[in-house]
């Protein structure tokens, strides 16, 4: 015992994978069926309450049902075009050419897809795409997907440790050791060693906390862990912002509302983006559109004040039978969250974080590695890079679903070359972590953890939010420096060593502040405005000098800014017009 806490046996695993969304749960699938690996998912919650069961509208590839016009050469020019041409070409290409196979794969594997009048997989228009490409399941279509996925994983002996949070990612120089993570049932630290790590942990929308479409657990642990272990983070500064967040809460009400042919009116009854984007009108790409809301805000024409303000969602004119078969959870949540019923009345809407399009940096798209040989990235965590400045919706199921395969198939063949480090590396981590949570639980005084995390939410929404400038941005890295200081005092109050969701939830909020300081020093870096990323101080894209992946690195508390070229092939830079 170490003051109270079992210093726990090692487990090793030739592959483990952190995260049970649909990146995971495809990758653990591609790594053990058939290998004959032993091959393991952590996940802090129960897998089908992974985040990927919240995508709603759709999963975007060319199978040609509803238009036989479409081509993958399409699909990947609205991608590149859509990302401000910051997406990485060879890699884009790479998946949209995967793409149809995958729905194939999924529709084999009992994924309930909605059907067409041919029986073939249903397809809707999304924004930002010049054909209607979206496969959908009604609106629950990453639901169905993570069922089906967390299915074919039991059959396949795929093996689940979940309630275990990761604590760190172990590397013995560029060498891949394994993980530390905690037994959040039990307390239990263990130092988890693995031939090769696949960290699929999600998105980390929470720096913004209550402005944000993510789940609570969306706090961006495989990326903070990663940027520990000396991989940098790939475009952190590009956050995109959903136009229709619920007003209240920031609960996502899907763009399926708007492929569907949902109107954006503000409080004088106007369609008001026939001012931004007359061709596209609603089905603009998704950072057009958030800022449009946000300009009729900032300019008096939607209701409310301040923080409260918003305009609205009106989806009247589709009729009762139209929305209850193909949005009936939008219809759901608008009456459980804003007490609207959108059947009879416009919902309140504004944008909210939705999707982080930098993170983990994958050096090789046809593998998924990072730059430390035996570790992996694939999903929301993960910048391959195919979303560029700033994603397309429909596209973030499909890079989970198709880069979690690739992800997966990378580990295994590199698994069966590869052998055990010493182990060394992994004792001591979770030596100093078993430390770490015995101080942390006996500790009676001290900063508040929630006002910490309150003020970081605040400080990211205010100036580093949609419209961003190098005065508001300043501000925030010394808001952010203090609050990291603070952090070094906080205290939560629960001595408990069973289920301490306190000491889990302390862990997270460190995470989201290394976190937040990292998207900081890219957007303050990067002056101009592409995709997502608005400067009002530099509103024109600067293709000379800032076509190019921001790298952040993280050594101790000192963060470091380099840069790397983008990837193109076949469509040279132009200016984005919608």
């Amino acid at each position: 015992m170490m003051n109270g806490i079992s210093e726990c046996a090692m487990l090793t695993y030739d592959i483990v994978v952190v995260g049970s969304g649909g990146a995971g749960m495809r990758a653990a699938l591609a790594a053990g069926e058939g290998s004959g690996l032993r091959v393991a998912v952590i996940s802090k919650t129960y897998p089908t309450r992974s985040h990927t069961g919240a995508a709603q509208g759709g999963i975007n590839a060319v199978l040609k049902n509803r238009d036989a016009n479409d081509t993958t050469d399409s699909h990947a020019y609205d991608t590149i075009k859509g990302s401000d041409f910051l997406a990485d070409q060879d890699a884009v290409h790479y998946f949209t050419e995967g793409m149809p196979g995958m729905i194939k794969e999924l529709d084999y594997m009992g994924v309930p897809f909605s059907r067409d009048e041919n029986g073939k997989v249903a397809q809707r228009p999304f924004g930002g795409a010049s054909h209607p490409r979206a496969c959908y399941s009604a609106d629950k279509t990453g639901h169905v997907i993570l069922h089906a996925l967390f299915e074919q994983c039991l059959k396949h002996q795929v093996e689940f440790l979940y309630e275990w949070f990761l604590l760190s990612v172990v590397t013995d120089g560029n060498e891949c050791e394994g993980v530390t993570a905690m037994n959040i049932r039990t307390g239990e630290i263990h130092p988890v060693q693995a031939k090769c790590v696949v960290i699929a942990t999600g998105g980390f929308g929470r720096v913004y906390w209550n402005r944000t479409t993510n789940a609570f657990n969306m706090t961006g642990d495989g990326a903070a862990a990663c940027l520990e272990a000396g991989i940098p983070l790939k475009d952190p500064e590009f956050i995109q912002y959903h136009p229709t967040g619920m007003s209240k809460t920031g609960v996502l009400l899907s763009e399926a509302c708007r492929g569907e042919g949902g109107y954006l009116i503000n409080k004088n009854g106007e369609r008001f983006m026939a001012r931004y984007a007359p061709e596209k009108m609603e089905l603009g790409p998704r950072d057009l559109v958030a800022r449009s809301i946000e300009q009729e805000i900032k300019e008096g024409r939607g209701w409310g004040e301040g923080i409260n303000a918003y305009v609205c969602l009106d989806l009247r004119h589709l009729g009762k039978e139209k929305i209850l078969e193909r949005l009936p959870q939008v219809r759901q949540l608008a009456i459980e969250f804003e007490g609207v019923d959108i059947i009879e009345e416009p919902v309140p809407i504004r944008p909210s974080c939705h999707y982080v399009m930098g993170g983990i940096h994958v050096k090789d798209y046809k593998t998924a590695m990072t730059p430390v040989n035996g570790i992996f990235a694939a999903g929301e965590c993960a910048c391959v890079s195919i979303h560029g400045a700033n994603r397309l919706g429909a596209n973030s199921v499909a890079d989970a679903v198709f880069y979690g395969k690739v992800a997966g198939e990378g580990a295994r063949e590199l698994a069966k070359t590869r052998t055990f480090g010493s182990g060394k590396c992994l004792s001591e981590d979770a030596g100093r972590w078993r430390e770490t949570f015995e101080t942390m639980r006996k500790k009676e005084t001290g900063t508040d953890l929630i006002n910490i995390r309150q003020r970081m939410a605040e400080t990211m929404w205010n100036n580093v939010g949609i419209f961003r400038n190098e005065q508001d941005m300043l501000q925030a890295l010394k808001d952010i420096d203090q609050l990291l200081l603070e952090y070094e005092d906080a205290c939560f109050h629960d001595p408990s060593a069973r289920y301490n969701t306190a000491f889990i939830h302390y862990v997270e909020v460190g995470n989201l502040l290394k976190l937040t300081k990292a998207v900081t020093i890219g957007a303050l870096n990067r002056k101009e405005s592409r995709g997502a990323h608005t400067r009002e101080d530099y509103p024109d894209r600067d293709d000379r000098r800032f076509l190019k992946h921001t790298l952040v690195y993280k050594n101790g508390d000192e963060y470091r800014l380099e840069y790397a070229p983008v990837s193109i092939t076949k469509y040279q830079p132009e200016e984005r017009k919608y």
